[in-house]
């Protein structure tokens, strides 16, 4: 198996690589003991299935720049095709700015072309190239050296057969029209921001109770900021300065002396002394200093809104019809809390724009407003205009397959 160890040798097969139409790329890193990933192994496949078109780059190699591979990923002639590429294309943003372009990834084209939500590379594997993955080197310890040969093995076949993977979908996509909807889908891979995780807006992802005050939810936002800063700087994982539970009691407790922190059961021995404790203290002390009116808003994600459930069951009978009709991921469509905002009148909804709208949203919209109803039609949901005046119920003679199944008219 081909192993690149210098940049000499990665410039080289990068140059052949600018000569054809798409090439596949995946990585492996280790982040277990860090907050950033270690980038560890970089895989590269080109279109021929010769010897020498599939490599593994050694990213760990002494006095290996990865820059002709960077200097790749700008060229906008190449095609890189990745699965599931949010995490690979984190690491070379952060460590060098650059976001392959253009950009494919396999995941979100399988849900463009029905194969499931989040549908795992063995799967579109097997049901594609017919070939079956040994998963046994999946946990392996990508940053020993020398990797073994099953690793090797392991490594390479995340991009040679990703090549039979990318060449079925992206045949199908353009066959069917749906090149617009994944570049929909990529733009947020593709922006900078979705890899940077600011401090100050980590609070949001903690869960709070219900009735948590504005100084727990003000203390909670700060602790969240001062944890996150110290795990950045130190590239440590977050949970490894304290957990989340931690935070929370914290955050709850508001100690405002050394004995204090003392008493807490799950805030760990090293922050109940010295310096630690200092700055945890006057951490607090300033969210419990900050007038009610300034503390953030409540919780973590938006407030849980009140469906209308009888019009949220039948924008869910919509979605199924709609998924179904396509061949498309529902979940890619709309989520559940999106059907129950609709149902609730939130109109700025992701399902409401784009393709999503023309597949889904504007005759989603329709139903909420009591235009149509759905009906059975050959054992198919459809739409049926509702005519001013005129009662959606079934007759009393019509079929049972043709009844109307519901609709939103008072």
């Amino acid at each position: 198996m081909d192993m690149i160890k210098t940049t000499d040798q990665l410039a080289a097969f990068c140059g052949r690589a600018r000569q054809c139409d798409y090439v596949t790329v995946d990585t492996e890193f280790m982040r277990e003991r860090t907050y950033y990933a270690k980038l560890c192994l970089v895989q590269l496949a080109l279109p021929e299935r010769g010897d020498g078109d599939a490599v593994l780059v050694d990213a760990l190699a002494e006095g290996l720049s990865l820059e002709p591979l960077h200097d790749l990923f700008r060229d906008v002639s190449v095609v890189k095709v990745f699965h599931a590429a949010r995490q690979d294309l984190e690491i070379f943003c952060l460590e060098a700015g650059v976001i392959p372009e253009p950009l494919f990834d396999t995941q979100v084209a399988a849900m463009v072309c029905g194969f499931g939500e989040q549908a795992g590379y063995e799967t579109l594997v097997r049901r594609i190239a017919k070939q079956s993955i040994n998963k046994d080197s999946r946990f392996s310890d990508w940053s020993r050296r020398p990797l073994g040969d099953a690793q090797m093995k392991y490594a390479l076949a995340d991009v040679t057969h990703l090549r039979d993977v990318y060449e079925h979908l992206s045949a199908r996509i353009e066959k069917t029209g749906r090149t617009g909807w994944v570049e929909e889908e990529l733009e947020t891979l593709r922006s900078p921001e979705t890899y940077i995780v600011r401090p100050e807006e980590v609070w949001r992802r903690l869960k709070m109770r219900g009735g948590s005050s504005p100084k727990t939810v003000a203390a909670a936002k700060e602790l969240a900021r001062f944890r996150e800063e110290r795990a950045q700087s130190r590239n440590i994982p977050r949970g490894r300065v304290f957990k989340d539970e931690a935070l929370m009691e914290l955050a709850n407790a508001r100690p405002k002396a050394p004995g204090d922190l003392a008493r807490l059961r799950l805030l760990p021995r090293e922050w109940r002394g010295g310096n630690l404790a200092d700055s945890l203290l006057e951490v607090v002390a300033a969210a419990d200093a900050m007038p009610a009116e300034k503390a953030p808003e409540r919780g973590r994600r938006r407030s849980k809104v009140q469906a209308d459930q009888p019009v949220a069951d039948l924008l869910r009978v919509l979605l199924k019809a709609r998924a179904e009709e396509f061949d498309v991921a529902g979940k890619l469509i709309a989520s559940a809390a999106d059907l129950d905002a609709l149902s609730a009148g939130a109109r700025g909804l992701p399902a409401l724009s784009g393709w999503r709208r023309d597949v889904f949203g504007a005759d989603a919209l329709r139903l909420c407003a009591g235009e149509v109803a759905l009906a059975v039609r050959g054992g198919r949901i459809v739409l049926e205009e509702i005519q001013p005046g005129i009662e959606t119920d079934a007759a009393p003679n019509e079929a049972p397959n043709e009844a109307p199944v519901g609709s939103t008219s008072s």
